[in-house]
């Protein structure tokens, strides 16, 4: 009784060990991708720095003097990006796909058009079309089945631990049961009609293989026949009974087994192999000619990059005057815009609609205020990006996107504090009417990047008096027009009252 106990709880245990080695292992995720080595450089061009100068030491000298006259004497080449400006959008096109990866590794500048930021359209176009909310949704179903194989090992773990626990409640109840069911089985075969059997089996004394021929109805030499057809492929009638008394028991009929329909093929088909996975049986190897054509898979077209780079027109000066990088043509023209052309042409197209050429160009353009704080803060180290998903200007990145949420968000408040938005009542209204904020739209932006775990700043740009007429006439100054704006920044935080006590 001991060994039945144990076959059963065992026969319980097995199908949580099936189920175990049938699961399906959870797919591992992919490896990410090591930004530390892709972002390595900060802005899109290459540095050459001199060798130490060590002072004790006079070759250190002569080293450094050598570097130097070697790059003076033969330059490296500097790269060059070509970017189109399109006056319906009011912003610049890169086609390249090289240059769309250098400027957005080197410094993130610029957004894929077809994108959500990082210009991945075509990549995933090459995994069957999976965009960002089929990401997700597949990350979301990951989780889930994540959490259900948990669930399924701990389930395995408590019936695993239940079925031990049986095991050795019924191995001491054996000793116990042993005698008891040895006195019924001799008391119940009085009753029937093969007792010899039954005081058999209580025993133990049967044996297995009898009792499988009898269950299957198996006949006298069925195995040997079968051997000898899987050796030799012949097909022969099975051995049947000579005498219908041996298909009888004690009197008792014993269902015959039925006899399978055998056919026979010819050679030629028997040698060969066939694929029964495919729809189509196709034979995969044989002695002859095969009829069946081979089925070929039709091959995937090859599929075109669609996606192109937009940069902000504050992106783009930056490239051009900043870095010198950018080459800017005009609404599809072979002529390369100069930066003191760019500059007129951003500045009629940062208003909406854009303007004229007749009409003057004031110091509080839009685009003069944004790319000022543009160009601040890159000069700073910062990763300079738009804030319109947050109601704000820019955002600042201490990095970049591919590595932290921005930490700041900008919002570009002119200042005119100059005397001379004051000497007079027209320039003292315009004024007002250009800075007039109200505490409600402070309060409502600042909760917001409150929510979205950011510090406002406020940056003030000090706006310059205009030009004087024999000043309009010269030759555009760039940098002696950047050079009159002077900004300040006021970081605000919200204040509430149960944290900020004193």
């Amino acid at each position: 009784m001991a060994t039945s106990a144990a076959v059963s709880t065992m026969s319980q245990a097995d199908p949580a060990s099936s189920a175990k080695a049938t699961a399906p292992k959870p797919q591992k995720r992919s490896r990410r991708p090591n930004y530390n080595y892709i972002h390595r450089n900060l802005l899109p061009v290459e540095i050459y720095p001199l060798p130490v100068l060590i002072p004790h030491n006079p070759l250190s000298l002569v080293a450094i003097a050598l570097s130097y006259l070697a790059q003076v004497l033969a330059p490296p080449s500097r790269p060059t990006y070509k970017g189109y400006f399109s006056s319906a959008t009011s912003s610049i096109h890169v086609t390249d796909p090289e240059t769309i990866r250098k400027l957005w590794e080197m410094g993130f500048f610029g957004r894929g058009s077809l994108s959500r930021s990082e210009p991945t359209w075509l990549d995933n176009r090459k995994k069957k079309g999976v965009t960002a909310e089929e990401n997700t949704a597949q990350r979301r179903q990951a989780r889930r089945q994540g959490k259900q194989e948990r669930a399924r090992k701990e389930q395995e773990e408590i019936e695993q631990k239940l079925a031990e626990e049986s095991q050795t409640n019924d191995a001491t109840n054996s000793h116990v049961n042993g005698v008891l069911s040895e006195n019924v089985l001799k008391t119940n075969a009085r009753d029937l009609s093969d007792i010899g059997s039954v005081l058999d089996s209580a025993n133990g004394t049967a044996t297995p293989e009898n009792e499988e021929d009898k269950e299957n109805c198996s006949i006298d030499g069925f195995h040997e026949w079968k051997k000898v057809i899987e050796a030799n492929g012949i097909p022969t009638p099975p051995p049947t009974s000579t005498s219908s008394e041996a298909s009888h028991i004690d009197g008792r009929p014993v269902k015959r087994m039925q006899r399978t329909k055998t056919v026979r093929f010819s050679p030629t088909i028997e040698a060969r192999e066939f694929d029964l996975s495919s729809p189509i049986i196709s034979p995969i190897k044989g002695p002859g000619s095969s009829p069946l054509e081979e089925v070929q898979s039709p091959k995937e077209p090859v599929q075109e990059n669609q996606e192109h780079l937009n940069l902000s027109l504050e992106e783009a000066f930056f490239l051009s005057y900043g870095l010198g990088l950018l080459q800017v043509y005009c609404d599809d023209s072979d002529a390369v815009l100069p930066p003191s052309s760019q500059l007129s042409l951003f500045r009629r197209h940062s208003f909406s609609p854009p303007r004229s050429l007749s009409m003057t160009a004031e110091p509080d353009d839009p685009f003069m205020l944004s790319y000022a704080v543009y160009h601040h803060y890159r000069s700073l180290g910062w990763v300079v990006r738009s804030g319109v998903k947050f109601s704000t200007d820019y955002l600042l990145y201490n990095r970049g996107p591919a590595f932290s949420h921005a930490e700041f968000a900008v919002i570009i408040i002119p200042s005119y504090s100059h005397p001379h938005w004051t000497d007079s009542s027209q320039n003292r209204k315009l004024a007002e009417q250009k800075t007039k904020k109200s505490w409600w739209w402070l309060h409502g932006v600042n909760r917001v990047q409150a929510q979205v775990h950011k510090q406002l700043v406020l940056c003030y740009v000090d706006v310059p008096p205009p030009l004087k007429e024999d000043e309009k006439g010269r030759q555009i100054d760039i940098g002696m027009l950047l050079a009159r704006y002077k900004i300040r920044d006021v970081n605000v935080r919200r204040w509430t009252p149960n944290r900020s006590r004193d």
